[in-house]
């Protein structure tokens, strides 16, 4: 087997756009010849397919998938770059794939996910990079959230495929799970209750809201009272069991367990792209800006 360098493998992945790995396997297999690695990974699609990693993919789809004994469930987020690829069939076959393999080989790295292989022996990484060849963009696992039972109801709402909730009830009541999921969807709570909320980000806020009350010119104990009172209605609006129930706003959720005799031990809302930011491009503007050179 011939000695394969670095720079042979830095010279193939200017030539394909392809990961350094895929370039240091093609070499192997081509006893080290470039343009024989180049056509090789040419048929199989992997050249150039890389050069696309580095292209903001925002949209996608959200994928919820359980086990048929109902104690194991996963919740995806799967990106592409456009809404129109987000429909394609190979973009949703390979989603199914991932979906159900993740309930069998995810362990929480996802890095270890992508080599982990399906009933054909191809890797994760493998088949990604084949559709990326297929579909011409950007294609990323973003991010799997394992949900077990441990005795306890898994309830999910899907909205479409570009928000997913998923939460575990102590006692089974799928209309009660369903009501509370779409409530999730809707509201965003981002913690189950106050304990779950970050200290630091709860001492942003009172720092904000300090800062805002003083401008009042309101004496000393006046203002501790109204951040007081900000912070309270700042809690209720962010954590799940004291929002009021988007069904009946007279009663929150936590008010709305206690009648079901029933609690939350956790729940998951994934949406396709929040927190990416996404690449806002004019290109009105940008041909302006050539012309005005």
């Amino acid at each position: 087997m011939s000695n394969i360098t670095a720079q042979m493998v830095k010279e193939l992945r200017e030539r394909t756009g392809a990961g350094m790995m895929e370039c240091k396997k093609s070499l192997i297999e081509c006893g080290g010849e470039i343009d024989a690695a180049v056509e090789l990974m040419r048929k199989a699609g992997h050249a150039k397919a890389d050069k696309k990693s580095s292209r903001i993919a925002a949209e996608g789809v959200i994928k919820f998938v359980i086990k048929d004994d109902k104690k194991l469930a996963a919740m995806l987020e799967i990106n592409c770059e456009t809404d129109f690829a987000a429909k394609d069939v190979n973009f949703l076959e390979f989603v199914n794939e991932i979906s159900n393999m993740s309930l069998e080989s995810y362990n929480g790295n996802l890095d270890e996910f992508n080599q982990a292989k399906n009933s054909s022996g191809k890797t994760i990484e493998e088949m990604r990079l084949d559709l990326v060849s297929k579909v011409g963009e950007n294609v990323k696992i973003r991010r799997i959230q394992i949900i077990k039972n441990d005795g306890a109801h898994i309830g999910h709402y899907m909205h479409g495929t570009k928000i997913g909730v998923a939460i575990t009830l102590e006692k089974e009541n799928a209309d009660l799970a369903k009501d509370i999921c779409m409530h999730i969807a809707a509201m965003k709570p981002i913690a189950l209750d106050s304990n779950d909320l970050s200290p630091d980000d709860l001492e942003k806020e009172r720092d904000i809201f300090l800062a805002q009350a003083k401008e009042s010119g309101k004496p000393e104990e006046i203002i501790q009272k109204m951040v007081d009172g900000k912070i309270k209605k700042y809690i209720s609006g962010v954590t799940l069991v004291d929002q009021p129930f988007v069904k009946d706003n007279e009663i929150t959720i936590q008010e709305l367990l206690v009648k079901h005799n029933n609690s939350i031990k956790l729940f998951y809302r994934l949406e396709v792209g929040e927190g990416i930011e996404k690449k806002d491009e004019n290109f009105a503007d940008e041909v302006m800006a050539q012309i005005n050179k």
